[in-house]
């Protein structure tokens, strides 16, 4: 959500943001807000001069009943009653002329970062670098589902009879290896600074329009029936609602946490093949990473937030490379993003494992999350995000980057104290 008077201020620039996202249809609105914001303002100021007007009328009233004036009095009595009509009828409808402009400047994107690539959607992401050499091993990889299954470790018929589609159940050692890959992401962010925190699974309405897109919110969100509150897709919309209607004292910026939740997301839509198993589902876990920061820092962080993602994919023996999102890509409230994906040895591929968010100041202005100065000022800070790691899809990268032709899985070093000590997974089967 941009700010209303650099929209009213740079309407060419704010038409060619939206220009640059493919998003043409929504150009009206940006003339729309500017003439609803006109009648605002002038709305607002003639309820002010009847006020006025009215405060210094009434005061002539006491003059004239002390006079004796009573029919005098009586007329400007009746003034001052058409008045007020006049000024709750202004008043109405300054908060008609609101919502209007609201219900806009709720769906006009963010004005993107000048480096984001301009593209239409995602084929047009731009590779920024690789680490690590992708190796395809001269034995087939099986598909993921069937690794699990070959240490008994995945059970989706019972999960299907239990909750339907989506779901699955996660068993011995695969389970094992779910919960030490997140146990691991916890500590490798909090030896970088991060601190750790468990936030709320659910939040309210007005949280989830304060840090998501309209959009986004239909695609993903479960709601709660008969409460105000939905299931979080990702523990960043309840860390950000943390600090909703508060004033920051500067000296405690930058705000950077690392937090673990389950998610729970529609995923609405067909899928292909390769998205099968437990690559989309409705249920999955994720270690997170949040920062609020002075604007300034922001593109700072950004760079470290991902950096930190590469690296803990890295120390897992899996090869990885950053993917710059381009324009179309980005949903509305991001000003630039980035994805981390992962190599598929069996797809001979990569794919998305995590994202990188800078949201600018749009979900602080949305969420009145602001910050006083030293010297008194007060400003929006600027929010982040991005993706520690999620399995279990990411599990699928690690299976298959650890897989051995004899269908044992390497165990790499800094996993092995979460997982007692082994060195490899022996399948069952």
């Amino acid at each position: 959500m941009i700010d209303i008077k650099f929209l009213r201020e740079n309407p060419d620039i704010v038409k060619e943001n939206i220009k640059k996202k493919f998003q043409d249809a929504k150009l009206p609105m940006v003339d729309e807000v500017i003439a609803l914001d006109k009648e605002r303002r002038e709305t607002l100021q003639e309820a002010e001069a009847l006020k006025a007007r009215s405060n210094k009328t009434a005061k002539e009233i006491g003059k004239l009943m002390g006079q004796g004036k009573r029919d005098e009095a009586e007329v400007i009595k009746k003034e001052v009653a058409e008045s007020k009509q006049k000024i709750k009828d202004l008043d109405a409808r300054s908060k008609e002329i609101d919502e209007e402009i609201s219900k806009r400047m709720m769906v006009i994107p963010q004005i993107i970062d000048p480096s984001v690539p301009i593209g239409k959607d995602d084929s047009e992401n731009v590779e920024i670098q690789r680490y690590g050499e992708p190796v395809v091993p001269d034995f087939e990889i099986p598909y993921h589902t069937e690794i699990m299954e070959s240490f008994n470790g995945v059970d989706f018929e019972s999960a299907g009879r239990v909750a339907g589609n989506g779901f699955y159940y996660l068993i011995g050692d695969i389970a094992r290896l779910h919960s030490a890959v997140l146990a691991y992401a916890r500590d490798f962010m909090i030896d970088r600074g991060f601190t750790y925190v468990i936030p709320p699974y659910m939040i309210r309405s007005s949280v989830v329009t304060g840090v998501m897109s309209f959009a986004e919110m239909e695609s993903m969100m479960y709601k709660i029936e008969g409460e105000d509150l939905f299931l979080i897709g990702t523990s960043e919309h309840s860390m950000i609602g943390r600090f909703v209607n508060q004033m920051l004292p500067e000296k405690e910026l930058p705000i950077h946490l690392t937090s673990y939740s389950p998610c729970f997301r529609k995923e609405k839509g067909a899928h292909g093949i390769e998205e099968r198993g437990v690559y989309r589902i409705h249920q999955f876990e994720k270690q997170e990473m949040i920062v609020v920061c002075k604007p300034e820092e922001s593109k700072e962080w950004y760079d470290k937030m991902w950096q930190n993602t590469v690296d803990l994919f890295r120390t897992l023996d899996i090869p990885v490379r950053t993917l710059e999102c381009c324009s179309g890509d980005l949903a509305d409230l991001k000003c630039k993003s980035c994805d981390v994906e992962a190599w598929s040895p069996r797809q001979k591929k990569y794919f998305e494992v995590g994202s990188c968010s800078n949201l600018g100041d749009a979900q602080a202005r949305r969420l009145k999350i602001r910050v006083k100065g030293e010297d008194g000022e007060r400003y929006l800070p600027h929010t982040l995000n991005n993706t520690v790691v999620a399995p279990p899809r990411m599990l699928i990268a690690f299976l298959e980057n650890n897989l051995n032709a004899d269908g044992t899985v390497n165990i790499p070093e800094v996993l092995r104290p979460y997982m007692g000590g082994k060195e490899k997974l022996i399948p069952n089967k």
